[in-house]
């Protein structure tokens, strides 16, 4: 508890014996700094793929597409049959044909915006919006066989399942990488502080002959890599926040990085990581360098 409390509330001396300059020093600053922006952008990237998943289950999981594909003469015939099957369904809440201006919008990506529709071959669309029952998927693509044989029934499952899988790896990753780069900042922790107490050895002989204990001299080294360590992970903290800030809001939506943004109760990581990295290098920086002065005897 001495040892702590002379870190938390330095002694009138104790402020200088460690240099204040020193390359251990701003490589503490700075690599806190860089460290701390890619946690929070890490943390924002792990949100926004969770959010990613739950949207796209939740919009794919009640909606199916049914497509009728048959010879022009026939189009309008089965497409009526076809809305005529879905209306005598249970468990179907809405269905809606799209009309050609739609479908040209869902092959704009592929094929650019003047995609000439009229004289391609193309089928009908009918989306299905299921209420909280849902319908007998198996049942009606019997009825359609029978009775529509050029539709095909499509309930996203072939595309929702790879979609959502993907995004939870895209969220298992991020937490991935937030883990490495504590122990990375750990590592840095160990490797500095051996280098201060060893740049700073006569020092510390000095400090021990008039008395100093290691407890002592250990705080005033663990102080300064640690406030170091929490201002300059507050600082990127910071820098990153503002860079999410002016990432492109939802209202554009050709932007690649839509939704990578922290939300609500989210926003708290900006105070978790300096805190994370002032306890997690006052507790390598403590343990380390009491065991760095121990070999110095």
């Amino acid at each position: 508890m001495v040892g702590v409390k002379n870190i938390l509330v330095p002694d009138r001396y104790g402020k200088q014996i460690v240099p204040t300059n020193g390359f251990t020093t701003l490589l503490t600053f700075f690599t806190s700094a860089s460290m701390a922006f890619l946690i929070v952008f890490s943390v924002a990237i792990s949100f926004a793929a969770d959010r990613l998943a739950h949207s796209w289950s939740d919009s794919l999981a009640n909606s199916a597409t049914l497509r009728v594909s048959a010879p022009k003469a026939d189009l309008e015939s089965q497409t009526e049959a076809a809305l005529n099957v879905l209306s005598n369904t249970k468990g179907i809440a809405s269905f809606r044909l799209l009309k050609e201006e739609e479908q040209q919008a869902l092959l704009e990506p592929w094929f650019g915006p003047k995609v000439p529709i009229k004289n391609l071959p193309m089928p009908r669309l009918i989306s299905i919006e299921e209420d909280e029952n849902g319908y007998d998927r198996a049942g009606l693509r019997l009825r359609l066989a029978a009775e529509v044989p050029s539709a095909v029934l499509d309930d996203h499952t072939r595309w929702r399942q790879p979609l959502i899988k993907a995004a939870y790896r895209i969220w298992f990753l991020g937490w991935l990488s937030i883990g490495l780069i504590f122990f990375i900042v750990i590592a840095m922790m160990v490797l500095v502080t051996r280098a201060a107490l060893s740049s700073n050895r006569k020092v510390i002989e000095v400090l021990r002959l008039v008395g100093a204990t290691d407890q002592y001299i250990a705080a005033a080294f663990v102080r300064k890599f640690a406030f170091r360590a929490f201002f300059g992970s507050a600082l990127g903290a910071m820098l990153a926040s503002v860079t999410l800030f002016l990432l492109p809001s939802e209202v554009d939506q050709t932007a690649v990085l839509l939704g990578l943004r922290l939300e609500g109760m989210e926003w708290f990581w900006l105070i978790v990581v300096p805190l994370s990295f002032f306890v997690m290098t006052f507790l390598t920086a403590r343990i380390s360098s009491l065991s760095i002065l121990k070999s110095l005897t």
